[in-house]
């Protein structure tokens, strides 16, 4: 360590002489970053009432942008991943939270509903994809030797906090002073997380004089990996690789699912459908408050396992509780207790799921095409996102009620539990995967 304390700037020499490794800096402000991107993503569930009462739009409308920002942020992954690779971390994720900041403040004077569908469609979905899971997936595998499922876990929990932290402050600013302020005072927190990407975060630990977190002493520098040829062919190279194996198809579709059951349905119309039943939209972001507090639990527990555990039975664990938690709520009566059963269940599991999937494609794949390849699963999640937020808004409209919805998303993922039944985690030898 003292070798490392003459190396690098002066803010890695600080925390090097604190003996503290600078990969648990990079993931904290990781962390931030993720985490406040989530809040642009999460507190729309808030916002969806307020502005179909001011705008006269309809949810299927409202849905339509809401669905396409989902999507686009899963679109924009392999890029991000090739973009990580030719320009690095700080560059990367400065661009996306400035973008998304710009998205939301210029909203705050839209009139008509293309506004909404470029700003917070396109916009923020594309800015947001920047710094989905596929810069967690990133950090993890490039500053994290050992404790990569741990650290996982951790970056992918920063939604979930999101959540705990934004929901219920955004909901009240929503009430007290409407969706025009909340989302300004969201802006600001997009400032401090550009401040702290600044200062703290480094691209590699080679640019800090260091070695991967957990790396033996004798271990050979980490490689850069520039970016080869075109920035925009390369994640479609990966995946030309990537669609000749089963496993891939089985991760993108099962993850397709997960998109579809968590952020493009619950995140987006579990508040209103609480209107539905006339609970009011504080108490049902609490609600969802609740559960992003024990997914944090889940997904670094997730993580943890998932370094200890065959990552084929977890899927098939998370999966099936998830989907019986989906087909209890629209039967549940809605009654307090009823909803914090269902908070704690579909919690647990929320994004319980992203650490035994980055394992899963880390092992079938190998480290040099893994996170290429996981942009493209993290598309397809961000695809069954996206649909499952338009079709549910559709259904709203067209029938009434979230409840066919919600057990059409249940059935799916049982159906999801179903794919990973039976077969043994394989890792692919290191020469089929360079």
């Amino acid at each position: 360590m003292s070798s490392t304390a003459k190396t690098g700037d002066p803010v890695t020499r600080f925390f090097a002489r604190a003996g503290i490794h600078y990969a648990w800096v990079v993931a904290f402000v990781t962390f931030f970053a993720a985490l406040v991107a989530a809040g642009a993503i999460g507190s729309v569930g808030v916002m969806l009432l307020p502005l179909q009462m001011e705008f006269a739009w309809t949810q299927a409308e409202i849905s339509s942008a809401l669905g396409l920002r989902l999507a686009l942020l899963g679109l924009v992954a392999p890029f991000a991943a090739a973009m990580f690779i030719r320009f690095g971390l700080r560059p990367v994720i400065v661009t996306s939270l400035v973008l998304i900041a710009a998205g939301m403040s210029v909203s705050v004077w839209m009139s008509q509903l293309w506004h909404l569908v470029a700003l917070w469609g396109v916009t923020v979905g594309l800015a947001a994809g920047l710094t989905a899971l596929v810069m967690s997936a990133t950090v993890a595998t490039r500053w994290f030797e050992t404790r990569r499922g741990l650290v996982i876990g951790l970056l992918s929990a920063a939604t979930a906090m999101g959540q705990l932290v934004f929901l219920p402050l955004m909901a009240w600013l929503v009430q007290r002073d409407g969706w025009r302020t909340a989302t300004l005072a969201l802006c600001a927190f997009y400032a401090l997380a550009v401040a702290l990407v600044v200062v703290f975060i480094r691209n590699r630990p080679s640019d800090a004089g260091l070695r991967p977190f957990g790396a033996a002493p004798d271990a050979p520098p980490q490689a850069t990996s520039p970016a080869q040829g075109n920035l925009f062919l390369a994640p479609f190279e990966a995946l030309a690789v990537a669609a000749r194996k089963p496993m891939f198809w089985t991760l993108a579709g099962s993850f397709f699912i997960c998109g579809a059951s968590t952020n493009g349905l619950v995140q987006m119309h579990l508040i209103p459908m609480c209107g539905d039943y006339m609970i009011p939209a504080t108490a049902a972001a609490g609600t969802l408050a609740l559960m992003g507090g024990f997914n944090f639990v889940g997904t670094v527990a997730s993580g943890w396992l998932t370094d200890r555990f065959n990552p084929r039975i977890l899927l098939l664990i998370y999966y099936g509780l998830r989907g019986l938690s989906l087909l209890y709520l629209p039967v549940s009566g809605f009654d307090p207790i009823a909803l914090v059963v269902f908070a704690v269940f579909y919690g647990l599991d929320w994004i319980a799921t992203v650490p035994p999937t980055v394992k899963l494609t880390a092992d079938a794949f190998g480290p040099a095409r893994a996170t290429l390849v996981f942009g493209w699963i993290f598309a397809s999640h961000q695809l069954g996102a996206g649909l499952a937020a338009f079709m549910a808004g559709f259904i709203r409209t067209e029938v009434g009620s979230y409840t066919l919805a919600f057990q059409a998303a249940g059935i799916l993922c049982v159906m999801a539990a179903l794919a990973f039944v039976g077969g043994r985690r394989r890792v692919q030898p290191a020469s089929l995967t360079a």
